[in-house]
């Protein structure tokens, strides 16, 4: 129904002239029997069990926030109930549990990072309008090309391209923008993507499953680099926040120098791993006849000269950039956020950007501006949901005084050194995205817990937290990881033991990067 528009109805009008539908089965308790509804009632009974059942040295409110947790996960971990309602779920079940009041709970939902997730999503949709991603894609890609083509520095053009563009959205978008890039350029080639286990380990079809995987991967490890980049990455600096008040945020700036780094070498190991397991020394020649820079100028052609539009965006998106790298710099170079006395925060500067895009005309018609409101309708709000939700659960778990009763059973973990715990956890967190739940739930339920457990093995608790966050990032082996992965899936080009092959690999290769940079950068220790 179309709501917008002032002649339609808001309720639905019976028109008596079309035949009337057929009635309804009759209801039976047979019909409620069902697995969905057995997982619907699962949540309040784990949180009855445990209200009656547990008892802990504290107040009454840390059991409390027990039971509510297990309930909350229960439904995400089934999807008996769709992800962004469970989300929303703790703005009822606090106050009636007694663990927060409904204003205090409420204002989770709209915290800083919040907002800055919400304007970058608003100029992601800009960016999608304009088709300012597949020019970016197509230049980029053709610099790489290489006369003849060269197929390891193709792979590297195409996934270096998504990885920049995710650096700057999330990488679930960009996934979904960037795959029919990919898959545009290896139309061209002569093969079949309906069904890849049954195709023959030719050099053309190894290079197609290393550009489908290359892209799939690029994603979520070029999110790495930047606080936009995954919901993880957000997640982590709100609980790090909501945890440590007294303590400096993670602003865009000092997540960069350190997850930019982190990212570059994940995305090396990438490129190597794809180039000895997918391209042989035959690929050039088997490509050479198929692939070269003329299809990807003619791709170019095709969007015709840079409009006014595009421009525009590109513009805006750059000031976004600058905007956000200059606003803290160093404890000397304070940066433009000393004049507003740290009132201003990144959420500021991504809301003002998404507020000029509404702002500047877009040169197509009289009026017209970047963006309007239809555009944004397409808002990922499950994403912005569940990124409330977990900061409310984390919140939560502080003021109840659950995490304080929590990191006390984890007294043993003091005499195990640092070096053998940090790939442990990383190694649990990709364990649970890649198993149990999504890469954000899996941050959401992981990280507070590793922020007191870093005080029971007296580390920085960002020495445990940040494993814990890009180890839930690491879910390579399976189509249902990651969104990214179901994107890559869905090509046909690659099945299910290309991804176990290569994301086994890069999961380990991944796992002993973090583990041993994480003493020497961001100054974490």
């Amino acid at each position: 129904m179309a709501y917008d528009d002032p002649k339609t109805p808001f309720l639905p009008v019976n028109d008596r002239s079309q035949p009337s539908s057929p009635p309804p089965p009759p209801f039976s308790l047979k019909s409620m029997a069902t697995l969905k509804n057995f997982c619907i009632l699962l949540g309040p009974l784990l949180c009855a069990v445990i209200c009656l059942c547990v008892t802990f040295d504290g107040p009454t409110t840390s059991r409390n926030m027990l039971a509510v947790t297990a309930w909350v996960f229960a439904w995400w971990l089934t999807e008996a109930v769709p992800m962004p309602i469970t989300s929303i779920a703790p703005l009822f079940l606090f106050p009636l549990f007694g663990i927060a009041s409904a204003d205090g709970v409420a204002r989770s939902y709209m915290d800083d990072v919040v907002t800055l997730l919400l304007g970058s999503f608003m100029l992601v949709l800009a960016v999608e309008r304009y088709n300012v991603h597949r020019r970016l894609a197509l230049n980029i890609t053709l610099r790489f090309c290489g006369e003849p083509v060269s197929p390891p520095f193709l792979l590297l053009g195409i996934c270096a391209t998504t990885a920049f563009v995710s650096m700057w959205m999330h990488n679930v978008a960009c996934a979904v923008m960037m795959m029919p890039v990919a898959t545009g350029i290896l139309q061209r080639l002569p093969v079949n993507p309906t069904d890849g286990s049954a195709r023959a380990a030719t050099p053309i079809n190894n290079f197609c499953r290393a550009v489908v995987l290359g892209v799939t991967y690029a994603a979520p490890i070029g999110g790495m680099s930047t606080l936009t980049g995954t919901g993880v990455n957000l997640i982590l600096a709100a609980i790090w926040k909501s945890s440590f008040p007294e303590a400096k945020p993670i602003s865009f700036n000092t997540w960069f120098f350190f997850g930019f780094p982190l990212a570059l070498l994940i995305f090396l190991a990438l490129w190597v791993i794809l180039c000895l397991l997918y391209l042989s020394k035959g690929s050039s020649m088997a490509l050479a006849a198929y692939l070269d820079k003329a299809h990807l100028k003619r791709e170019l052609d095709i969007l015709g000269p840079m409009a006014f539009a595009e421009k525009m965006v590109l513009a805006v998106f750059g000031t976004t950039i600058a905007l956000w790298m200059t606003r803290s710099i160093t404890e000397d170079i304070p940066g433009w956020g000393a004049l507003f006395h740290g009132r201003a925060g990144d959420g500021t500067v991504s809301v003002m950007v998404a507020t000029l895009l509404f702002i500047l005309p877009n040169g197509k018609q009289k009026g017209e501006k970047l963006m309007d409101w239809n555009e944004c309708k397409k808002l990922p709000w499950n994403i912005i949901l569940l990124l409330g939700a977990g900061f409310a659960i984390a919140d939560g778990m502080q003021s109840s005084g659950l995490a304080d009763i929590l990191s006390k059973a984890l007294d043993f973990l003091e005499q195990v050194p640092y070096i053998a715990i940090a790939p442990v956890v990383c190694l649990i967190s990709a364990i649970i995205t890649e198993f149990i739940t999504s890469n954000d739930a899996a941050a959401t339920l992981v990280v507070p817990l590793l922020s007191q457990m870093a005080r029971t093995v007296n580390v920085h608790p960002l020495a445990l937290m940040v494993p814990g966050a890009i180890g839930s990032q690491l879910a390579f082996m399976l189509p249902t990881g990651t969104p990214p992965n179901i994107v890559g899936f869905t090509t046909g080009h690659i099945d299910i033991m290309d991804m176990m092959k290569t994301g086994l690999l890069l999961k380990i290769v991944g796992t002993a990067i973090v583990s041993l940079l994480m003493p020497t950068l961001g100054g974490l220790q």
